[in-house]
């Protein structure tokens, strides 16, 4: 079924390896490994061959499947967020200066994970000069935090907003915050990716703009995720994988196309979205903070 892969939507590296067919890929890294009871997926891509058949650009991807973010008890949460903690730190280097972007419309549901997680997090960079003292007391790090909107709502590009905070602020890192799109509904809040490669937003739906990555802004750009939606098309295609039907005759086809304009999300995307916003926010909260 390899010439209807383009029914296939996803924004998470895991699904777009798995969906290549391939265990393994030269110039792939890959290791699968458990912390405080959660399944760690890391991969690198490294070469421009093995970008092209995952389909993802070069670069790092951690996986982190959670199970679903807004039922964890606390201690499973506070497990969570010290591996989150632990791999944002390891994939944002020295950075002393960041500048946090909230990917996303808020006025959707699904779509306000970003702006939702920039509400909850601790700016510092206006205190390095007007409150010293409080500044070296909370954070030694220079948080700065941006929420573009999209481009319905501006009339302006999201990736020039965020280019012209970049050339103001002059931050050593952009750590971008968007919701995604996932082929399974099981990772729906369920998975968090983390990724050194940028992020293209409104890829997931078909509605790519700019990317946002170090070529462009000239500053290395961390991207943090959570899917909240699938592609409706995309679970009709794996209904159909899934019952062995191997040849999609055209009206199966129609069906598919027709699909592309819908997405699906949890019933209980309010508290989902919430919640996982939340945990994001405490993430880097507690890594600045160090």
């Amino acid at each position: 079924m390899e010439e209807n892969r383009g029914f296939i939507r996803t924004d998470l590296a895991q699904e777009c390896r798995e969906a290549s067919g391939m265990s393994e890929i030269k110039g792939v890294k890959y290791i699968e490994k458990e912390e405080k009871g959660f399944r760690i997926l890391y991969m690198e891509i490294e070469n421009e061959e093995a970008s092209r058949i995952i389909g993802k650009d070069m670069g790092r991807y951690v996986t982190v499947e959670t199970g679903k973010i807004w039922l964890l008890d606390e201690a499973r949460r506070d497990g969570l967020r010290d591996i989150l903690v632990k791999y944002i730190d390891k994939l944002c280097g020295q950075a002393n200066s960041i500048l946090v972007v909230g990917l996303g419309n808020r006025s959707i549901t699904s779509d306000a994970l970003g702006p939702k997680a920039v509400d909850k997090l601790l700016v510092t960079r206006h205190l390095r000069s007007l409150a010293p003292e409080l500044f070296e007391s909370i954070s030694h790090r220079e948080i700065s935090a941006l929420c573009p909107g999209v481009v319905g709502q501006t009339g302006i590009e999201t990736f020039e907003l965020i280019r012209g905070a970049t050339e103001s602020v002059k931050p050593d890192l952009v750590i971008a915050i968007d919701a995604l799109a996932a082929r399974s509904v099981d990772r729906l809040a369920s998975t968090v990716q983390i990724s050194d490669s940028g992020i293209a937003p409104g890829s997931g739906i078909g509605n790519r703009r700019r990317s946002i990555n170090k070529g462009s802004l000239g500053v290395p750009v961390l991207a943090l995720g959570i899917p909240t939606v699938v592609d409706s098309a995309t679970l009709v295609y794996d209904a159909l994988e899934r019952a062995g039907i191997v040849k999609i005759d055209d009206s199966l086809t129609k069906v598919l196309e027709n699909s592309k304009s819908f997405f699906v999300s949890l019933k209980e995307s309010d508290t989902a979205v919430e919640e996982s916003a939340h945990l994001l926010s405490e993430a880097l909260n507690t890594l600045f903070s160090l």
